[in-house]
């Protein structure tokens, strides 16, 4: 089995795919920087054990970080339990994905993850709009090649600094409100976070695509919030939950063949 790991700044995904490369399982966890790759074996060996499943049984890994501590504890930690050193994804990854940026390796490696899914999944050209602690929009032109895109803060990262800063603002659920105008404190504030996220998705996307040109872009949400800021707007054509974690494993896969082709 392969078990993917995204390592974002506020949560990490964990997916694990089975010997057809079919998801079998997925889960989510706080990111702690200060974890050491002791803890991290613990948490993974809790993960498994909660399922019924054998953690020994997992033969190949891949891990897309943007924490850089946590990239090496990881690292660490899965080439101890794998006995090899797994994958960690960098923008020298890109599989046979041109990287048309005049500094390639300034991309962060889940914005590769996600390019390289997106592209294998819906063709090209694409853009993915992913909702963490950045929203990242990346793009894949009609050539398949990675282009940019667009970063910025994300819903609860806007969400926490406002409940911060506004006494008179209390925690509200994240969810899609019925309607733009909000007649309450907390509709209000639901239309300005995730209503006013999906018209910056919306602004964003349809700006990148005039500069595109012909023809249009599939539009994929992913992330965390991607389902409920979905509920918001009819931008996307697709919104894909473990779009990263498939490109992790398909990253790996890519690297298995040209080493096979080396041989």
């Amino acid at each position: 089995m392969f078990l993917a790991i995204d390592v974002g700044n506020t949560q990490t995904t964990l997916g694990l795919f089975d010997e057809e490369g079919a998801f079998a399982r997925g889960w989510r966890m706080s990111t702690t920087a200060a974890d050491t790759s002791d803890m991290l074996h613990s948490r993974l060996w809790g993960f498994f054990m909660k399922d019924g499943l054998n953690l020994a049984g997992v033969s190949d890994a891949g891990v897309a970080s943007v924490v850089p501590a946590l990239e090496r504890a990881w690292a660490r930690c899965l080439g101890e339990l794998l006995g090899h050193a797994p994958l960690v994804v960098c923008a020298g990854d890109a599989c046979d994905m041109r990287i048309d940026m005049p500094n390639p390796r300034q991309v962060g490696a889940d914005r590769i993850a996600n390019a390289i899914a997106a592209r294998e999944t819906y063709g090209a050209p694409v853009i993915v709009v992913d909702f963490g602690t950045a929203t990242n929009i990346d793009v894949v032109d009609a050539t398949g090649a990675y282009r940019g895109g667009a970063i910025s803060p994300g819903l609860m990262l806007s969400a926490n600094a406002l409940f911060s800063r506004a006494a008179k603002l209390a925690s509200i659920p994240i969810e899609a409100p019925g309607r733009a105008l909000g007649d309450s404190t907390e509709s209000a504030l639901q239309s300005g976070l995730v209503i006013g996220a999906a018209a910056q998705a919306e602004g964003l996307v349809a700006r990148i695509q005039a500069e595109l040109g012909e023809p249009r872009a599939t539009v994929v949400g992913t992330g965390g919030l991607a389902r409920t800021v979905s509920q918001a707007t009819d931008l996307f054509d697709a919104v894909d939950a473990d779009l990263t974690l498939r490109g992790i494993r398909g990253i790996w896969l890519w690297r298995q063949r040209s080493q096979e082709g080396d041989a």
